[in-house]
């Protein structure tokens, strides 16, 4: 049984998330975008799941991830395209923990987190909607749907060769720029890797965008320097490990590049 939409009055640490509203569709809890909640209630109620729907749509294509992450396009006059991912745990637990999360996840941080960045003018894909399936007495299982950016790729790939008009030196450029947002308005990123940055195009410009900002939490812009140094440090360790992770060559030079690029301040890293 489906019962009205109503306004969403808690999301995560920081308070209402306005323009959502939360439905129950046969169990499952959806929380959506005011103008998407209609169609994404009748995706789950034709499919059981976002993520089941975003599989068996017509000509979807998977990106890479912890598990295919597909793309599809929402049916109707909204025609939105959406990445939509199944929830996995990561590190040394994953075989136990699976894909199973205590109630009520960490999406609900993650849509917060996704607000609040793009309200700092931070580039992040924006969370659509996600939902949650009972799972385990107190756990549910969690799917994940964010707006696509087309023509988007992670920097591991690039750093892969496997998008050739993007240049590693147009990539750090833009990387850096998007460190020094997230420093300048004092946010942390502890896992910050070259899988959970995202680089794209916006007109001639290439632009970078986090993934995975459920982690993230701020400091305060007052502490711009030290959310800067963490940020940096994280990602230059995962840069430095893709070597073997990825077979990843690269020289001293580059990284020399990109530090002395990070080196300014954060909000001349900026603009």
């Amino acid at each position: 049984m489906t019962e009205p939409a109503r306004t969403l009055d808690a999301v995560g640490l920081a308070g209402p998330v306005l323009g959502y509203a939360r439905r129950e569709i046969d169990g499952v809890e959806l929380v959506a975008r005011n103008d998407m909640v209609d169609v994404l209630s009748g995706v789950i109620k034709q499919f059981g799941t976002l993520y089941d729907w975003a599989r068996s749509a017509k000509q979807p294509f998977a990106l890479r991830g912890r598990a295919p992450v597909y793309v599809a396009q929402l049916p109707g006059s909204l025609a939105a395209n959406l990445v939509v991912r199944h929830a996995w745990h990561g590190g040394f637990f994953a075989p136990i923990t699976r894909d199973v999360y205590l109630r009520p996840s960490r999406a609900q941080v993650e849509l917060q987190m996704s607000q609040t960045l793009r309200k700092f003018d931070i580039p992040t894909p924006e969370v659509i909607a996600y939902a949650l399936y009972r799972a385990l007495p107190g756990f549910v299982r969690v799917d994940v749907a964010t707006r696509y950016i087309p023509e988007s790729h992670d920097f591991a790939a690039v750093l892969a060769e496997h998008v050739p008009d993007i240049s590693r030196v147009e990539a750090f450029d833009a990387i850096a720029t998007l460190l020094g947002q997230l420093a300048h308005h004092g946010f942390v990123h502890p896992d910050l890797n070259i899988k959970n940055v995202l680089l794209y195009r916006e007109g001639p410009r290439l632009a970078a965008a986090v993934l995975d900002v459920d982690v993230m939490h701020r400091i305060g812009a007052q502490d711009a320097a030290r959310a800067s140094l963490q940020n940096s440090v994280r990602f230059e360790r995962s840069l430095r490990k893709s070597v073997l992770q990825f077979g990843v060559v690269f020289s001293e030079d580059e990284i020399a590049t990109f530090q002395r690029r990070l080196a300014r301040s954060p909000l001349d890293s900026a603009v």
